[in-house]
């Protein structure tokens, strides 16, 4: 996406210019609101957002333009993300691009649920890291962790805000559930592998097409989310 939205933004001002995201993401996986900001040192009489969103592909939207002070920066500033992963059960065509297919019968929903939500008692999750040596610590603030599910259990949703994330952290997450859904884990033991920091070799991250980066707050702006591929995921899986 910053390669593409920076091959835009050439052919509008005739040179190049830097795009700086305020996150990365594994390939295969989406945001539904995702900010990213850009210098510019020339005045434009033009309607910005139109013209980026005409010469950008259609799998790429541009909402606002907004107009911010010097120091402020996308990536850093960020005091909160939210991200929602979204699990279908039954083969969907219409789902398989935005939402990960596991083909699962008789998963112990209640468990996953009861998991999900210890997620939100530690703040230490060297345990759901890729790599947690990767980063100078492994301490999140994590606000919200909840699963959802349909009426007719066959698709989920679990949602996560935190002040930050680690590699690999949701879709860890997802895996973890996963395990205790299928009865390979039980609640308990989740939580014995959160609280003590058990980094188990055999994990593996989930799909990455489920994943969304659904929501960024900054301390001087908090934008509501547009309705778009992610608030439709949503339908029927939120409170």
């Amino acid at each position: 996406m910053q390669e593409t939205i920076e091959e835009t933004l050439k052919k509008i001002f005739a040179r190049d210019i830097t795009v700086y995201g305020c996150g990365r993401t594994d390939a295969g996986v989406h945001a539904s609101q995702y900010y990213l900001h850009i210098h510019l040192t020339e005045e434009y009489d033009f309607d910005l957002k139109f013209r980026i969103n005409k010469n950008l592909p259609d799998e790429i939207v541009v909402y606002d333009v907004i107009k911010m002070e010097d120091k402020q920066h996308c990536r850093y500033d960020a005091i909160a993300r939210t991200y929602d992963y979204f699990i279908h059960l039954e083969k969907n065509p219409v789902l398989v691009r935005y939402s990960s297919f596991y083909e699962i019968k008789d998963l112990d929903i209640p468990a996953m649920q009861m998991a999900a939500a210890l997620i939100q008692n530690y703040d230490d999750f060297r345990a759901i890291c890729k790599q947690p040596d990767f980063h100078k610590h492994t301490r999140c603030n994590v606000s919200h962790s909840k699963l959802f599910v349909s009426d007719d259990a066959k698709r989920l949703r679990f949602t996560i805000t935190a002040n930050r994330f680690l590699r690999g952290m949701v879709r860890l997450c997802i895996y973890y559930l996963l395990e205790v859904g299928e009865g390979r884990m039980t609640v308990e033991a989740f939580e014995q592998t959160l609280a003590n920091k058990i980094v188990i070799d055999s994990m593996r991250p989930s799909f990455p097409n489920g994943l969304f980066l659904s929501k960024v707050v900054y301390p001087y702006l908090s934008l509501p989310p547009r309705e778009n591929i992610c608030s439709l995921l949503k339908q029927g899986l939120k409170d």
